[in-house]
């Protein structure tokens, strides 16, 4: 069998010693004689489950004991509807930053629930740095302020975390939760879907403080209600059952590799290695203002579009798939998230080396 280095931006791959855990208990899981996928959620075998993938995640971030910890549906784009949902409804009125396609389709949703406020915007630099802190224009009677940490189509991520005062700081952090340390009492809701860094497709964590649940529009959907999932454990309709395992065995995995500390340094040193070499590079080049690149997706474009489909062809010939850019914006995507291995970005740069020799 020969695995290929997927650079997807998600679903993204996952350990392989997950995978290869998950395959031998895909028919019996731990003497149980049926498999995970065919639990009732409701058992105690999943119960079991369910309890240490909570318990595991816990304690990778430091969640503090009065933030509820959520494993809902819909991913990040339904979360958009479902945080106005269940927080604008405090003043009737929030604050977006606009950073890119991500955090646009955010501010897009929520208008459909309340005031949304452009409070900041990087399309002077068409999206290729954060807004300066400076320049934000925050409401004080906001019921939040919405961030996206990392734009995976852009490639821009915040290294800092916004000061929002009495104000509650809402992260979508989809695209690079688990890839360091972050303080979570800084945050009054984080969330994000799996597929990037926690799991498969299908399951949504939401870390949300206990004083913002029960604000809920009198429109919200009950299986959309904070309140009524965390008062049933996130059992208030079926879970995402075989996603919340997976992400228990990714959990697992990450805490034996040495927890966010020994993440961060893995991904810096990849990130380091692609970064280094398009700086250095006059074929390739990466727009990102250098303070705010992404660590998890890194856009790049060839000097001569022209050679775009020959340089995914090759780079699929060598293993390497899912490099092309999103449609928006074109070019090449590198997307290097937890589970990508350092032997992955090293193989990337080699080819985009060879590349650049035989047509630069």
């Amino acid at each position: 069998m020969t695995r290929v280095f997927n650079f997807s931006p998600g679903p993204a791959t996952l350990p392989e010693p997950v995978l290869r855990q998950a395959a031998q208990e895909m028919l019996d899981w731990h003497g149980s004689g049926m498999s995970v996928m065919e639990m009732s959620h409701r058992g105690k075998e999943f119960m079991s489950i369910h309890a240490e993938t909570e318990s595991l995640l816990r304690e990778l971030l430091a969640i503090p004991a009065n933030y509820k910890l959520l494993f809902m549906q819909g991913g990040a784009i339904g979360e958009n509807a479902i945080v106005p949902m269940n927080l604008i409804g405090r003043t009737g009125k929030a604050d977006y930053i606009s950073t890119g396609d991500w955090s646009k389709k955010s501010l897009k949703e929520a208008r459909s629930y309340g005031k949304a406020n452009v409070a900041a915007s990087g399309e002077a630099s068409n999206f290729t740095a954060i807004p300066k802190f400076s320049d934000w224009k925050l409401d004080p009677d906001a019921s939040y302020v919405h961030i996206c940490s990392n734009e995976t189509i852009g490639g821009v991520e915040y290294h800092w975390t916004p000061d929002t005062g009495k104000v509650p700081l809402v992260a979508d952090m989809s695209s690079n939760i688990l890839s360091r340390e972050i303080d979570v009492s800084r945050y009054g809701l984080i969330y994000a879907g799996a597929q990037k860094n926690m799991g498969p497709s299908g399951l949504t964590v939401v870390i949300v403080r206990d004083d913002l649940i029960g604000h809920a529009l009198p429109i919200t959907p009950s299986a959309f209600n904070y309140q009524l999932q965390a008062e049933n454990d996130s059992m208030f309709n079926t879970p995402p059952t075989y996603a919340i395992y997976i992400a228990g065995l990714v959990f697992k995995h990450v805490k034996a590799l040495g927890g966010l500390k020994a993440m961060e340094a893995h991904n810096r040193a990849k990130a380091a290695i692609l970064y280094d070499y398009l700086d250095r590079s006059g074929f390739y080049g990466n727009p990102v203002a250098r303070e705010d690149r992404s660590l998890m997706n890194v856009p790049f474009k060839l000097k001569d579009e022209s050679l775009d489909e020959a340089f995914l062809k090759g780079a699929q010939a060598k293993g390497m798939i899912q490099l092309k850019g999103h449609r928006s914006v074109g070019g090449m995507r590198a997307s290097i998230y937890n589970a990508m291995p350092v032997e992955g970005v090293k193989a990337l740069v080699a080819y985009m080396k060879e590349f650049e020799a035989r047509h630069g």
